[in-house]
């Protein structure tokens, strides 16, 4: 059951930040997970549509400038990285879960990994696309079959991974309230893999082993080890 670093080491660190994927890196996660918005067509790292959980200002996201979302304190002095500058420090060290959060990231998304595949050797390999959005993942899917996938659900659908699978995904991302035994297996017989977010303790860590899925979203990856 792999590890991934959910939002980087965002239990010890301030989330989505280059901090957090810094510490990520070192716990030797075997992914880490970060969230991307659009502002002024760069993708920036941050997880909420208004910036004042996650930093010291205040509002809505889309009222800023990405000059002024960068001049912006994220914690412990850091600033809301863009996903370029995320590349650029993982470069292919470990998977690199790209959650799509705004409905109009897709394209520049597809734009960004042309030029880091040219500039940094990025390996879409390397990369999982993942999102609620459903219709994000089929234009990812139309424009770049090779990318891997993950169909993200709060849900535990009638029809299991089902979805997942007419989406051509690679995995099904599923909330741990929301996961069984049948969800894992049907998944499972369609070749998808089953990643499970987000499990902070060693309790629902062990039993999501029993129920064999294949990977956790986790703000602790250092500590997850362990358990």
């Amino acid at each position: 059951m792999q590890i991934i670093a959910h939002r980087g080491a965002s239990g010890s660190y301030p989330e989505n930040t280059l901090l957090a994927i810094k510490q990520a890196l070192l716990a030797k996660a075997d992914g880490i997970e970060i969230d991307v918005f659009c502002v002024e067509n760069q993708l920036v790292v941050i997880h909420d549509e208004n910036v004042s959980r996650t930093t010291n200002g205040t509002g809505l996201l889309q009222d800023f400038t990405l000059k002024q979302l960068q001049q912006l304190d994220a914690g412990s002095g850091q600033q809301v990285p863009t996903l370029w500058q995320v590349l650029q420090l993982v470069n292919n060290q470990t998977l690199l879960n790209i959650e799509l959060k705004g409905a109009d990231t897709a394209e520049p998304l597809l734009e960004l990994l042309k030029k880091a595949e040219t500039q940094l050797g990025t390996d879409p390999d390397k990369l999982l696309i993942s999102s609620f959005n459903h219709h994000l993942l089929q234009h990812i899917k139309n424009h770049r079959p090779d990318l891997k996938t993950g169909a993200l659900t709060a849900s535990l659908p009638l029809d299991y991974a089902a979805f997942a699978s007419e989406l051509g995904a690679w995995s099904v991302n599923c909330d741990k309230g929301f996961i069984n035994k049948e969800m894992v297996q049907d998944a499972h017989q369609r070749g998808l893999k089953v990643w499970v977010y987000t499990v902070n303790d060693a309790v629902t860590a062990k039993k999501m082993q029993q129920l064999g899925v294949d990977g956790i979203f986790c703000n602790y990856p250092l500590e997850a080890r362990s358990w």
